[in-house]
């Protein structure tokens, strides 16, 4: 069995501020229901987890009285309320990490991910959706895509972590998320040579794999999942109006 984080503490204050007053993401309404409630509804349906910890606003108690659901209030940023996340399951070997803005996720997709990691020996398992399986479950979706040998690739919103490795890795992943729109500087961060290389699609999934597990100090494996619900996520009013289409039919 394995607990489940949900970090669903993003403030409404981004490019979905118009599409809804709640004053935080996890609460935009999707078909009478907050978007973060289908993610904790999946995880809770999915026979390997058996708890799940959410750090996010307190109104989503009010959706759940199970003693299997614990809400704390976000701590601030992402990588904070992933670190106050992994605290409160810091007993536990595995955690499956999930962000609550894919609400397209169900029971069986979160079953098959974590079939998908197999012996589960590494510290950190990372999802890589292939566009076509995007494209074809989804036509019409806009997902942003890395090239690799292998493919076109745009990644996951769930991992499969051990928390004592992924919190030592915290400092080192913040470097990543400040300079993720900064790419001269990321290039320094990750060097230039391979960060040439991944510009032009000379990277295999393997090299890129290496290198960040390196990097960030830990050992991994991405796991390429035909599983697009993994990968639509909402953070912009396009977003919002596909999944509402899809869940609506």
């Amino acid at each position: 069995m394995i607990p489940a984080l949900v970090l669903a503490g993003a403030p409404n204050t981004g490019r979905l501020q118009g599409t809804s007053p709640a004053a935080h993401e996890a609460l935009i309404d999707l078909h009478g229901r907050p978007l973060t409630a289908y993610v904790i509804d999946a995880l809770l349906a999915a026979p390997p987890v058996d708890r799940v910890v959410v750090v996010g606003p307190e109104a989503l108690k009010e959706e759940y009285g199970s003693d299997r659901v614990l809400v704390l209030e976000p701590a601030g940023g992402m990588l904070e309320n992933l670190a106050a996340g992994l605290e409160a399951l810091s007993g536990f070997s595995r955690v499956l990490v999930v962000t609550g803005d894919i609400p397209l996720l169900t029971a069986e997709i979160v079953e098959e991910f974590i079939r998908l990691c197999g012996d589960a020996e590494a510290e950190v398992y990372y999802p890589i959706i292939p566009r076509e399986a995007v494209e074809t479950r989804y036509p019409g979706v806009q997902r942003t895509y890395v090239r690799l040998r292998e493919g076109s690739f745009t990644g996951g919103n769930v991992g499969l972590v051990d928390p004592r490795a992924l919190k030592r890795s915290l400092e080192r992943a913040g470097d990543f998320v400040r300079l993720r729109k900064k790419p001269f500087r990321l290039a320094l961060v990750v060097g230039p040579g391979f960060f040439c290389r991944f510009l032009l699609g000379r990277l295999s999934v393997k090299n890129v794999e290496r290198r960040m597990c390196r990097l960030l100090g830990f050992s991994g494996r991405a796991v390429i999942a035909d599983l697009p619900e993994i990968g639509v996520d909402v953070d912009k009013p396009a977003d919002l109006a596909a999944v509402k289409a899809i869940l609506g039919k």
